[in-house]
């Protein structure tokens, strides 16, 4: 059975994988991503290549092999579906779930995985808006391609599909403002000068900076 270290290091490659659209991954962005030396993750890919989990190139990173992405997509299962049952039967927050899910995405059976999955009714995203795989490793959830709401035209309306920065601090920011997946805004001007947004919702208008707005994915609300 993998170790926990492994498992972290193959969810965390598949993630970044995932969210840049390439297919290999950087020891640094490995390093930023779970906050270890690019020291450490060298030698975690170089265990990970021997033990034919991912490929390891030097100067140009890792990519998984069908045994490794498969352990992943299992890990990224758990982890997603614990975020969700957190929140719909304890009501925790969207900010308060992640830290639990990686303590006790380590420890449940894959029996209870799919007890919980059935229980939520197969849902297709997690509280942050995250994809979430099904048994088989398909991922749910796929519809047209999302926009980051930073780089939204002045005059669209749009609604929140994801939020990819899930630090604890910017959820909480996020929810105190009003905004939450499925919420819809207008975004009335762009200014790269003054680096913010200016937005209407039904909490009225608000300013948020270019960066922020750069971590939450957006999808085009039809006008017609």
């Amino acid at each position: 059975m993998p170790s926990l270290t492994v498992e972290n290091y193959l969810k965390a490659t598949l993630q970044i994988a995932s969210e840049s659209g390439a297919a290999w991954v950087s020891t640094g962005q490995l390093s930023q991503s779970l906050g270890v030396s690019p020291g450490t993750v060298t030698s975690m890919l170089k265990s990970l290549s021997e033990s034919g989990l991912a490929v390891y190139r030097p100067y140009e990173g890792v990519t998984l092999t069908p045994q490794g992405r498969t352990l992943a997509l299992r890990m990224l299962r758990r982890h997603r579906l614990i975020e969700l049952f957190l929140v719909r039967t304890l009501n925790l927050t969207w900010d308060q779930v992640h830290e639990e899910a990686e303590h006790m995405e380590h420890a449940v059976s894959d029996f209870l995985v799919d007890r919980i999955d059935e229980f939520l009714e197969h849902p297709n995203t997690d509280p942050h808006g995250d994809p979430i795989p099904a048994a088989d490793g398909t991922m749910r959830g796929a519809a047209a391609p999302l926009l980051p709401l930073a780089e939204v035209t002045p005059g669209q309306q749009v609604q929140i599909a994801r939020v990819i920065n899930q630090d604890g601090s910017f959820l909480r920011f996020l929810a105190d403002s009003g905004l939450n997946i499925d919420q819809h805004l207008t975004v009335l001007s762009r200014s790269q000068e003054a680096g913010c947004l200016t937005l209407e919702f039904s909490n009225g208008v608000f300013s948020l900076g270019l960066p922020a707005a750069a971590d939450i994915l957006v999808a085009p609300i039809s006008q017609g």
